[in-house]
């Protein structure tokens, strides 16, 4: 990524080559687009959850259909694989809900909050913010973009997606911002509440941008997911994910699996099943179909990893496989597997976002929900047994929003997504998700039973 004061720019992460630049937003396109977009909402608010749904089908059907182009937007923007790059329960989740009271009739309405502010990152710049809009629009929201300085064109797309899809002009608008200038936006009145996928750092900024104000937050942070391995496991299954879990989208994903904590007696057999799987991975290209591993997305990001590659292996890990960045262009990093990891050193201690696996061996599953528990994040973790009653007692004790049991952490529309600790507050997805941009409004009809109306006389 490369912004300067007035422009922003994308750079292909595999050639480190300027692909398209555009002037940054200046206060006074800022304002339009806020206006815009709360013009918008106003007319939309009002429409039945029948009628919102047509647009969004709609945007379904765009998506699908240019699902080539904005895979190579993505591929060429932020470094993802070409071959990841390839997304009508609103009405019932948002439905009003009567609750037994002292009244006559006690209704749970959900009213729409007005214009979210969307604060989304590069590594899933379609999914990220389609999984956010579907919702909060749906509820009866708008929304003003910001996304990630270093995919312009993709944030870009987006806007236009919504546009064609036949949402009101508005109703989802991009600004080309930097993040510095975010803060009067988010204190600017007709922004009711923010959400962010990012980093920890940034997610603490912005809480407290937006607490100043008293804005509603929904943050989905960083993680450093456990993939606890017990001794009854199947381990070339357990192996087989590991793999994917670690380098899906080049490593760089808030759910990868990060510190593997196995157990003891398994624990040479899975590091060389998962050593090798590893090892095989073809890295190059993006545009290559054949590619599994591209570049990281900014040479910040290479920086920081080969740090905490180097830092762990002078405290005493030893590298299986990798360890290094390639020579020649582009942000590449060999995928990696470090084991001898222990809890002091940066592999396990710090979120490592890029193909570097930290092994780290314990006695049991006690010890391995102790370890796994030891950390600031707690965003998704797995688990992998032969005995799933086990693995769902465990489960219950792992400090993280969710905990799959014998499969990889993932997103599903169905289900609650988010995190807790240094990973963020708030779900998206699912009912829970749906919600979370409405004002959850009580309407109490009376008289209260057991009181009778009194009756006025003539005049």
């Amino acid at each position: 990524m490369a912004t300067t004061i007035g422009q922003i720019s994308a750079v292909n992460p595999a050639t480190e080559e300027v692909i398209a630049s555009f002037d940054a937003f200046g206060r006074d396109e800022v304002e339009m687009a806020l206006a815009e977009t709360h013009d918008a909402f106003l007319e939309w608010r009002d429409r039945p959850i029948a009628e919102r749904a047509v647009p969004m089908r709609a945007l379904a059907r765009l998506l699908r259909e240019r699902s080539e182009r904005y895979a190579r937007l993505a591929t060429l923007e932020m470094g993802k694989p070409i071959v990841e790059a390839k997304a009508e329960n609103a009405a019932r989740y948002l439905a009003d809900e009567e609750i037994r009271a002292n009244a006559r009739r006690s209704i749970v309405a959900f009213q729409p909050l007005g214009v979210v502010l969307a604060v989304m990152p590069w590594n899933f710049p379609f999914w990220q913010v389609i999984r956010f809009a579907a919702p909060a629009l749906m509820a009866g929201n708008a929304a003003v973009l910001k996304h990630a300085s270093n995919v312009p064109q993709c944030a870009l797309a987006i806007e236009e997606a919504f546009r064609d899809a036949g949402f009101p002009q508005g109703l989802l608008r991009t600004v080309l911002v930097s993040g510095s200038a975010i803060e009067p936006i988010i204190a600017d009145e007709r922004i009711r509440a923010v959400t962010l996928t990012g980093s920890s750092d940034t997610g603490s900024r912005i809480a407290e941008l937006a607490g100043r104000a008293l804005k509603k937050t929904v943050l989905e942070l960083g993680g450093s997911d456990p993939f606890i391995v017990l001794g009854d496991a199947d381990l070339q299954l357990a192996a087989t994910t590991a793999v994917r879990a670690r380098n899906q989208n080049n490593g760089q994903s808030c759910i990868a699996a990060k510190r593997f904590i196995v157990v003891d007696s398994v624990a040479e057999e899975f590091e060389r099943r998962f050593a090798k799987g590893v090892e095989d991975l073809v890295v190059g290209d993006p545009m290559d179909t054949k590619t599994q591993v591209g570049p990281l997305a900014r040479r910040d990001l290479l920086d920081a990893l080969e740090r905490q590659v180097d830092e762990s292996v002078r405290a005493g890990a030893r590298v299986l496989t990798g360890g290094e960045r390639l020579t020649g262009k582009g942000y590449f990093f060999t995928p990696t597997v470090l084991v001898n990891v222990t809890r002091d050193m940066a592999a396990f201690r710090e979120e490592t976002f890029g193909p570097a696996a930290a092994v780290i061996r314990v006695r049991d599953g006690e010890e391995g929900v102790r370890v796994a528990n030891d950390s600031a994040y707690g965003l998704g973790a797995s688990i992998w047994t032969g005995d799933t009653a086990l693995g769902e007692r465990l489960a219950r004790r792992i400090e993280s929003g969710s905990v799959f049991v014998n499969g990889m952490v993932a997103s599903d529309p169905r289900l609650p997504f988010g995190g807790i600790k240094r990973s963020g507050y708030g779900r998206e997805l699912s009912a829970f998700g749906a919600r979370e941009f409405t004002n959850i409004q009580t309407i109490w009809i009376g008289p209260a039973e057991g009181q009778q109306p009194t009756s006025q006389p003539a005049e």
